[in-house]
């Protein structure tokens, strides 16, 4: 396997509304989605779409929205013989997407909190391992050092924001944030990519535009660039030749509607970079 992601499961409910409700108003929604999610799932999911071989380590509950979760992972080609059972309650999430495509949400980890580190073993041949602040601390910690041993990149997306022991951020190859949690973490020796939406990344001290598109929505974004920018680096490429490719996935993404997003592939990908570098 190119790509070990270890991380949450959500089973996102996405509602629709002109805006987002202030304090005590209750807003007339449009539409409600039951939509695969958790940073772990959509960043496997995403790698597999566009190119990587993928294996996902994680834990779902054996509740009705666990056995949504696992037939979602089943339709993909995903590897998923290290995903856990959980006896109580899967992870969730509960978003609110705004008539411009912005959202606020909630999660709830529930499963996600239990998962056991010492039944996960990196599969042979995995070159980029991806973590994120979904999963317990000593999850990471873990599996960081399985994968220090073996010799595969060691990536942090540091989401939701909490402390990230030196220890840790020590065997970081990469941590990406975005610009809300790029302001909460003080490491200088660790590689850091900053995701800033619209306006592109920061990789390197540069600042790489991104592309404009009209969104849709912009939920689940960053997941995309993500799980895009492992699939190209664990194919051979650096990161700083991957992240146009990666935010290339990432603009496509939020332009779809939710119902389309699964026939997102490298190829489309491929075809809209290159139609941007001919305009």
């Amino acid at each position: 396997m190119s790509v070990f992601v270890v991380g949450s499961l959500h089973l996102d409910v996405v509602l629709s509304a002109p805006h987002l409700p202030r304090l005590d108003e209750t807003v007339t929604g449009t539409s409600v989605d039951y939509v695969f999610g958790g940073k772990g799932g959509n960043q496997a999911v995403a790698a597999a779409r566009l190119g990587a071989d993928v294996a996902f380590a994680g834990r779902a509950g054996s509740d009705g929205f666990g056995d949504m979760l696992r037939a979602a992972l089943r339709q993909t080609n995903v590897d998923i013989s290290q995903l856990q059972k959980d006896d109580g309650p899967s992870g969730m999430s509960a978003a609110i997407v705004d008539a411009q495509g912005e959202y606020g949400a909630v999660i709830v980890s529930a499963a996600n909190m239990d998962i056991d580190a010492a039944a996960i073993k990196i599969p042979a041949g995995t070159r980029v391992v991806l973590l994120q602040n979904e999963i317990p601390q000593e999850v990471n910690m873990a599996v960081a050092e399985q994968a220090r041993a073996v010799g595969a990149q060691i990536w942090l997306n540091a989401a939701p924001v909490r402390d990230v022991p030196d220890v840790l951020a020590e065997m970081l190859d990469l941590m990406i944030v975005n610009r809300v949690e790029a302001c909460a973490y003080a490491h200088p020796a660790v590689p850091t990519l900053e995701t800033r939406g619209k306006d592109g990344v920061i990789f390197e001290g540069v600042n790489i535009a991104g592309y404009p598109v009209s969104i849709v929505s912009a939920h689940g974004a960053g997941d995309m660039f993500v799980g895009a920018l492992a699939a190209r680096v664990a194919m051979g490429q650096t990161i700083a030749k991957a992240i146009p490719f990666a935010q290339a996935a990432a603009a496509l993404h939020v332009s779809l509607p939710l119902s389309e997003r699964a026939r997102l592939n490298a190829e489309k990908t491929a075809a809209f970079l290159e139609a941007q570098s001919n305009r």
